[in-house]
């Protein structure tokens, strides 16, 4: 029988994609009675997460960026725990070091968390710093600035200032798309910024990417592959990509799901 937590996350997940959906929709997707469903949804409305209508239900607008955050960290879960796995291999012992705020890289903190070891964790989002508060041996420091609800990542001026006045040992970056020319890219223009200097504010800088983001482009630069010493990515990279990105001198890491677990 599913918990009642998971039902109310399957039913936030379900209006997310669906926009508003009527009650009747709502019991099939998560198999509960339409009396169960009524009740979720006056527990949510409650809440503040959802906007009840006659027969059904939308979420309000500020869940909505909310849901398509935790929708974003969902996606390719194997394959992002995998990545972070193999990346943690890489994490120095008493090294500064800075977690980006990609979903993947989500994923390596919690792999920190769960085999800690003594190193200073730099990073501009709060689920990070939230999975590494309290972690003996690990400090966690988060960067101030304009908190971007869509990732909960802290940007802006303040961020930026912040960032070129540290030096790292290692920085741990995610993106949107990797052109075919090697461009890192991304569609918020701030995030960019930060991320470009965190990529000149380091020795080692490893990209965590699922293959998804390869051959892909978007709207503003952050950099080039040429600056990654190590990307790390999955299995269902293309061999020809693969090939390319080889020939073309870049370290790639193809992490298995399998091996991970």
């Amino acid at each position: 029988m599913i918990l009642a937590s998971d039902r109310l996350m399957q039913i936030r997940h379900y209006l997310y994609l669906n926009g508003m959906t009527g009650v009747h929709d709502l019991a099939r997707e998560v198999d509960a009675s339409l009396a169960t469903i009524r009740r979720d949804l006056q527990r949510l409305e409650k809440q503040g997460i959802i906007s009840r209508t006659h027969g059904g239900a939308a979420l309000a607008d500020s869940v909505d960026r909310e849901v398509a955050f935790e929708t974003r960290e969902n996606q390719a879960l194997d394959h992002k725990r995998a990545i972070a796995d193999a990346a943690f291999q890489r994490l120095k012992r008493g090294s500064a070091v800075f977690f980006d705020a990609g979903t993947t890289v989500l994923q390596l903190a919690r792999r920190l968390r769960i085999d800690p070891i003594p190193v200073t964790v730099f990073s501009n989002n709060i689920t990070v710093s939230e999975t590494l508060s309290g972690i003996d041996g690990v400090e966690m420091i988060l960067l101030g600035g304009r908190l971007r609800h869509a990732n909960r990542s802290l940007v802006g001026i303040l961020a930026e200032q912040a960032i070129e006045n540290l030096w790292f040992d290692q920085v741990f970056l995610g993106t949107s798309a990797v052109q075919t020319d090697g461009t890192i890219s991304t569609p918020d223009s701030e995030e960019a910024t930060l991320n470009a200097a965190m990529m000149r504010r380091t020795e080692e800088c490893f990209l965590l990417t699922d293959s998804t983001k390869f051959g892909r482009r978007s709207t503003y630069r952050v950099g080039h592959l040429d600056q990654v010493s190590c990307v790390f990515t999955d299995t269902e990279l293309d061999d020809a990509q693969v090939l390319a990105l080889r020939e073309h001198g870049h370290t790639i890491v193809l992490a298995s799901h399998s091996a991970a677990s």
